[in-house]
């Protein structure tokens, strides 16, 4: 039998990228390139794991127990040092050579495993504890590869990634429950502004929803803004790529409230793209 080599295992990862390249984020590659390659692989395991909660025929106790085994293929990879599997054979490398917390990649299985079982949130605390596991990690990470890890960065980190990940469910409101029959704003919130579920599934563009939204984007706006002195005090490629994150986040933030239809999701534009690389570059907001 053929053993699998390390160079095999991290370019089946770099396949995965291409396959998604649409998604992978263009920000990225103002990283420095000897961080591409790690970034690469964790993107990967995500990636499938997404997939394992998201895509396909399979019911949610199935995608469930995918999960399950996903997670125990990767504990017996950190364990053993080597997997046949080419994607946890790269990442077992990525983490020992770049001392990586093993838990972030757990919470990140932990976000998709809630989402084969959690399709509704009380309230805000809960979706905030729903972004810390499926949202915060990829900052977190980010920060361990450059060595950027303090405290005070690992918290503005927190704030700019829950930011984001609200925002995309924002973009996201009628295709989360028509696809994955899942709503990402509290229930008391929808109570608060008179608005059922129907308001979701049938796209109902009134005066009250577009009130929750303008409550939910503001909120958003005001997270991320707390977290870009992270922009400010990261030097080099990797601190103009944060600005770029952090850019984008607004930009969209700032359509969003602007449009006149909440189900509408919203584009950047070319000149939106040279506005976000101008701030970036000049550390503004």
């Amino acid at each position: 039998m053929t053993t699998l080599t390390l160079q095999q295992a991290y370019q089946h990862c770099q396949q995965i990228v291409r396959n998604h390249y649409e998604n992978f984020p263009v920000a990225s590659w103002f990283l420095p390139k000897k961080l591409r390659l790690p970034i690469s692989v964790i993107y990967a395991f995500a990636r499938h794991a997404d997939d394992l909660a998201d895509e396909g025929e399979l019911n949610d106790s199935e995608r469930y127990k995918a999960l399950e085994h996903y997670q125990a293929d990767f504990e017996k990879a950190l364990k053993d040092s080597y997997s046949d599997n080419p994607l946890f054979f790269a990442l077992t490398d990525v983490i020992k050579n770049h001392q990586l917390p093993t838990n972030l990649f757990f919470d990140l299985l932990t976000a998709f495993k809630m989402d084969t079982k959690t399709k509704r949130y009380a309230n805000f605390d809960d979706v905030l504890n729903y972004c810390h596991y499926s949202a915060n990690p990829v900052g977190r990470l980010l920060l361990h590869l450059h060595k950027q890890n303090t405290a005070e960065n690992l918290q503005n980190s927190d704030a700019i990634c829950t930011a984001l990940q609200l925002i995309n469910f924002y973009q996201d409101i009628h295709q989360d429950i028509q696809e994955n029959n899942r709503i990402y704003i509290p229930t008391n919130e929808l109570a608060q502004f008179n608005i059922t579920e129907q308001h979701f599934s049938e796209q109902i563009n009134d005066v009250n929803m577009q009130r929750l939204m303008q409550f939910q984007t503001e909120r958003a706006e005001k997270l991320m803004l707390s977290g870009t002195i992270l922009g400010q005090q990261l030097a080099g490629l990797f601190g103009l790529e944060i600005r770029m994150i952090i850019q984008g986040g607004l930009a969209i933030t700032y359509k969003l409230q602007k449009i006149s239809n909440v189900f509408d999701r919203p584009r950047l534009t070319s000149r939106d793209k040279f506005v976000m690389l101008w701030h970036a570059l000049r550390k503004t907001t």
